[in-house]
């Protein structure tokens, strides 16, 4: 087994981290939330070498899951995740997108939803799922516990957090998630998350101004 390593591909105009998680040695690999520019993901994975094997959603908002449907078509994938309670914004990609003036997004509904302690895989790298709301009802984020690394999506950030004022949201809701799901990863743990850079998520514990008195 190779080391697991990943590329960020920035789409849609929110800058959204489109991820590919591959094994260098087979150049097998899957998508976390191709929210968007899906021309732009498959030219990355081609001049990469990289076979897809899935795409895995984090969670529903357009900017995460707007390419998901299109990249399936494409490649002939599954899409996995995020969990079902994030089937009402699945639904309504293209309602957003008009709000927001963007094109060439679609609804998407996953050939298989995910929940809490659900287990997902490609070639030998395999990830622990873990149901996170608070920034989405159905938000899930995925460890991969043999290399200490998690993709966190939208709930941590560096130096921040994901936004609860959306549909869905629930301020409560997402610092429970951090602190019963994500602290208990590990310090030692790195992590990707959907804007910006990632981090170490003992650095967030102990530095993080929103996660004070956690």
């Amino acid at each position: 087994m190779g080391m697991l390593q990943a590329g960020i591909i920035p789409v849609t105009p929110f800058e959204q981290n489109c991820t590919i998680l591959f094994d260098p040695e087979t150049k097998e690999g899957v998508v976390v939330d191709p929210g968007g520019d899906v021309d732009i993901i498959l030219q990355t994975v081609r001049e990469n070498g990289i076979t897809l094997k899935a795409i895995w959603l984090t969670h529903g908002h357009i900017d995460h899951a707007g390419g998901a449907d299109e990249l399936r078509a494409a490649l002939g994938l599954e899409v996995i995740g995020p969990h079902e309670d994030d089937l009402p914004l699945l639904q309504d990609i293209e309602g957003k997108a008009k709000m927001f003036g963007i094109e060439g997004v679609r609804n998407v509904v996953p050939d298989r939803f995910l929940k809490d302690g659900d287990k997902v895989s490609f070639g030998d790298h395999e990830f622990e799922v873990f149901h996170c709301p608070g920034h989405a009802p159905g938000h899930v984020i995925y460890f991969n516990k043999a290399q200490k690394f998690a993709h966190v999506g939208d709930v941590l950030f560096q130096g921040s957090i994901g936004r609860t004022d959306l549909p869905g949201g629930n301020h409560q809701q997402l610092l429970d998630s951090i602190r019963d799901k994500v602290f208990p990863l590990g310090d030692d743990v790195g992590f990707i998350c959907g804007h910006g850079p990632g981090g170490q998520i003992g650095e967030e514990r102990r530095t993080n101004p929103f996660l004070r008195g956690l």
